[in-house]
């Protein structure tokens, strides 16, 4: 059973949370009031959690004194015992539910998502299996109420996308996508295969936390801007005029090319949007690599060179190797991934519980 660390600093934090926002002037910064109300939202669940623990925790103690009275009756005995064993249920389920709660969320859980999906190895059947994955979360984001907004893509010939950018925005989007960062592989009897045999391809997907201007300055002498005719399928228009649109950060070398909207105007705007949320993402990513070793065992690294799953068509079985899980492909595929992102997140919560019962010990 997990020890649960002092719950007097959580107290602490939010005590000075109350006094933040009794302060007239708490919302003149809507996103900082957004941000502080969330937090103050989950120290109360904790506390709450933890009282109810400790009440529970109180009544198992004293069951125990009358079960040692030798003057209790055998029929409270009886009693006593099948109670305590609904008790002592009870209060190992408020044990995790306070362990999760002291567990702070990401900082960028509840933004919007920049997703961006490119075939990988296997030629068409690689293009066509992102189109598959892009369709996937697009269903994903209908069943939450989410939107999606294509930002850049380049539709292959037979099927698919050789890449395809887009936003995903609703509440909480980064926070249920944000495991998604890694090699997809697709084991299947291509459209194009005549003779019946299954091939291996893949698709990398990168998942990256929307930014705001506030979040990343980018000094306009950085960038390196180029417009020019936009190419592939969409028409005449796409032709006839300079409306794509691309954007080289010459401190990184991080190019983003937007080409998507007729205005040359708007393929700007999110050809920045895309470019803050990859200079967010490796600004975070190397945070966290400050932390490796704490978080050794996690959930991967995110990187789009790690292989995190298999799409097994033949036998309708999709695997989750970081979890080891099995879970059934035609399901998810449509778009069901709930149960997949709740084992997904379950580990990564077990995993950050380990690291903070660990640092208590230290």
């Amino acid at each position: 059973m997990h020890n649960i660390p002092n719950i007097e600093p959580f107290r602490k934090k939010l005590n000075e949370l109350d006094l933040q926002m009794s302060e007239p002037e708490f919302f003149s910064n809507a996103k900082k009031a957004s941000e502080v109300s969330r937090e103050h939202q989950r120290l109360t669940a904790l506390i709450e959690k933890f009282e109810a623990f400790h009440a529970i925790e109180k009544q198992i103690e004293d069951n125990e004194s009358l079960l040692a009275d030798s003057g209790t009756e055998q029929e409270l005995l009886e009693l006593i015992n099948e109670e305590q064993e609904s008790l002592k249920a009870e209060k190992e389920q408020l044990v995790l539910l306070v362990l999760k709660k002291m567990v702070p969320p990401d900082a960028s859980d509840s933004r919007n998502s920049v997703m961006e999906i490119r075939g990988g190895a296997g030629g068409d059947e690689a293009n066509i299996f992102a189109g598959d994955l892009f369709r996937m979360y697009s269903r994903y984001a209908e069943r939450n109420n989410w939107r999606v907004e294509v930002m850049s893509s380049s539709p292959a010939e037979t099927g698919g996308f050789r890449e395809i950018i887009f936003n995903i925005s609703g509440e909480d989007a980064y926070k249920f996508l944000k495991f998604e960062s890694g090699v997809h592989r697709v084991q299947r009897v291509p459209v194009t295969e005549t003779q019946g045999r299954i091939h291996t391809s893949t698709a990398t997907v990168a998942v990256l936390p929307e930014a705001e201007e506030v979040d990343i300055e980018i000094n306009p002498s950085d960038l390196e801007i180029s417009t020019m005719r936009a190419s592939g399928a969409g028409g005449q228009h796409v032709n006839t005029t300079d409306s794509a649109v691309q954007l080289v950060h010459k401190p990184t070398g991080v190019t983003v090319y937007c080409a998507d909207e007729r205005s040359q105007h708007k393929n700007r705007a999110k050809a920045m949007t895309v470019l803050r949320s990859r200079l967010l993402k490796a600004k975070e990513e190397e945070e966290h690599a400050k932390y490796a070793a704490e978080r050794k065992g996690q959930i991967g690294t995110g990187d789009r060179s790690e292989r995190i799953r298999t799409y097994n068509f033949p036998q309708g079985r999709l695997t989750d190797h970081r979890i080891g899980e099995n879970f059934s492909l035609p399901t998810v595929i449509e778009g069901n991934l709930d149960q997949l992102i709740d084992s997904l997140q379950n580990f990564d919560y077990e995993a950050r519980i380990e690291n903070l019962l660990k640092r208590q010990n230290q």
